[in-house]
C-alpha cells in the first residue's frame, strides 16, 4: 500500500489545461512541486503523466477513467478545475482511494451573467446581427427584436447557478419562474412551479441549469420543446446531454422556436480533435459559444484557490470536505500524534479489525472519524507517533485495506 509522508516538496503535482496561475501559486506556496502543462492530454502522454504524479488537476478535456486510474499507482487525489466532474469516472476512482475535488460554486456569476447576455442577444437577435455586419450586409430590420423586461424566464434547476439568474433576470423586469426536484426558497419575486411542463407552458425563455444525471438525459426532446411558446427561445448552459439536438434543430428549422442559446454540446472536441461542427450551425438566432461559462479571469481565480485549498487540506490533514466521490472527514488536528489515514472496502467488521490492532500494539487513539459510502469506508486516525509505523503497516496490510498512509 503507498504510504507518503513530507517534506512537502515530494508531493509532485500537475496542472493540466492552462489552469489559472493563482492555483500553481497557492500550491508552490504550500511547499508543493507543481508541474504545468498548458494542453490537454490523452494516451501515452497522459499515461506518463499519471504514472509521475501524487496530485493531477484538469479543467474539462482530460478524461480520467477506469483504464486512466489503473496505471497511477502514485495518485493521491484528483483535481477538476471546474464545477462538473463528467472528466472523471467517480466510482473508479473512489475504489482506489483517490478523492476527486472540484468548485462547484466558483463560477456561478460567471454563468448567470453570460445567461443573461444570451437572454439579451437572442431577444435582440444579436448573432445574426452580428455575422450580417462581418459580412458587409447593413441590416436595421426591427423583425424579431424585444426587448426582455416584461417578459417571462423559465428556470429549469434553481441550485446556485439558476437562482442567479433569476435575481439578474428580475433586475431586468422579467418575470421569474422555476422548478428543481428540490423544495427550494424563492429568491426575489420569483415563483416555483410543480413540473418542468408548467415552466415550459408559461415561458417565454426557458433555461436549463441542471447536472448531468440519469433523469436529465435527454430531458428536453421533441415533446417537451413542442409544449414551449412559438417564437419562445431555449438556453442550455448546463450539460451537453441534457436537450436532444435533433428536436431542437427541427423546431428551430420549422419556426417553432424563436431562437436557441447553447454552451454545451453532447459531443465536444477532444485534445487531438483538429475540426468540429455543431447541427445547429447556420441556423438563424441561433449563439454557440464553446463551453465557455464559467471562462473568466474572476472565475477561473476563485476555482483555483478552491480546488488547491482542497488538495491542500487532504495532503496536509487528510480533509475530505468537497470530494464528491468519498466520506466528508474534517478531523480537527491534535498535537504530538501522527495521522493513519484508511480508505478501505465497505464490508462488515473493518473498525473492529483496526480496533483489534490497536490494541494488540498497545496504541492509543487520540481522536477518530469513519465515514462510509457504498463502495468505500474512511477511517482518519490521530495515534501516538512512537507506534505509528508498526500500526500502518499492520492496518495496510489487511485484505479490504485500499490505501493506508500516515501524515507526520
Amino acid at each position: 500500500m503507498p504510504r507518503t509522508s513530507f517534506p512537502r516538496h515530494k508531493i509532485r503535482i500537475t496542472l493540466l489545461e492552462n489552469i489559472h496561475p493563482a492555483a500553481r501559486e497557492a500550491l508552490v506556496a504550500a511547499g508543493y512541486t507543481v508541474d504545468l502543462i498548458p494542453k490537454a492530454l490523452e494516451g501515452d502522454d497522459l499515461a506518463k503523466v499519471l504514472a509521475e504524479s501524487h496530485i493531477v488537476g484538469m479543467r474539462s478535456r482530460t478524461k480520467l477513467r477506469a483504464a486512466q486510474l489503473e496505471i497511477a499507482p502514485k495518485l493521491l487525489a484528483i483535481g477538476c478545475f471546474s464545477v462538473g466532474t463528467d472528466q472523471v469516472e467517480l466510482s473508479a476512482a473512489a475504489q482506489r482511494g483517490v478523492p476527486v475535488f472540484n468548485a462547484p460554486h466558483a463560477s456561478t456569476r460567471s454563468v448567470a451573467e453570460l445567461t443573461m447576455g444570451c437572454v439579451i442577444g437572442l431577444a435582440r437577435r444579436l448573432g445574426d446581427k452580428s455575422a450580417k455586419l462581418h459580412q458587409g450586409q447593413w441590416d436595421k430590420s426591427l423583425s424579431g427584436a424585444h426587448e426582455v423586461r416584461g417578459h417571462t424566464i423559465g428556470l429549469i434547476g434553481y441550485g446556485h447557478i439558476g437562482q442567479q439568474v433569476g435575481l439578474l433576470a428580475e433586475a431586468f423586469g422579467m418575470r421569474v419562474l422555476f422548478h428543481d426536484i428540490q423544495k427550494k426558497l424563492p429568491l426575489g419575486l420569483s415563483k416555483p412551479l410543480p413540473t418542468i411542463e408548467q415552466v415550459l407552458d408559461e415561458s417565454d425563455f426557458v433555461s436549463l441549469h441542471v447536472p448531468e444525471t440519469a433523469q436529465t438525459r435527454g430531458m428536453l426532446g421533441a415533446p417537451q420543446i413542442a409544449r414551449m411558446k412559438q417564437g419562445s427561445y431555449l438556453l442550455n448552459l448546463s450539460r451537453g446531454s441534457v436537450v436532444v439536438i435533433d428536436a431542437l434543430r427541427d423546431a428551430l428549422q420549422k419556426g417553432h422556436l424563436g431562437g436557441a442559446a447553447l454552451d454545451v454540446f453532447p459531443q465536444e472536441p477532444t485534445p487531438t480533435q483538429a475540426e468540429w461542427r455543431s447541427e445547429l450551425a447556420g441556423l438563424p438566432n441561433v449563439l454557440l459559444t464553446p463551453h465557455v461559462g464559467g471562462n473568466t479571469e474572476e472565475a477561473q481565480r476563485n476555482i483555483g484557490l478552491e480546488v488547491a485549498a482542497a488538495i491542500t487540506s487532504y495532503i496536509d490533514r487528510g480533509d475530505t470536505e468537497g470530494a464528491v466521490n468519498f466520506p466528508t472527514i474534517n478531523l480537527p488536528p491534535r498535537e504530538n500524534t501522527h495521522r493513519i489515514l484508511h480508505v478501505h472496502r465497505n464490508v462488515p467488521g473493518v473498525l473492529a479489525s483496526v480496533t483489534s490492532i490497536m490494541s494488540e500494539l498497545g496504541a492509543n487513539i487520540e481522536a477518530q472519524q469513519l465515514g462510509t459510502t457504498r463502495d468505500i469506508g474512511y477511517l482518519v486516525m490521530d495515534i501516538d507517533r512512537q507506534l505509528s509505523d508498526a500500526v500502518h503497516e499492520r492496518i495496510a496490510a489487511l485484505p479490504v485495506s485500499v490505501k493506508t498512509r500516515v501524515l507526520y
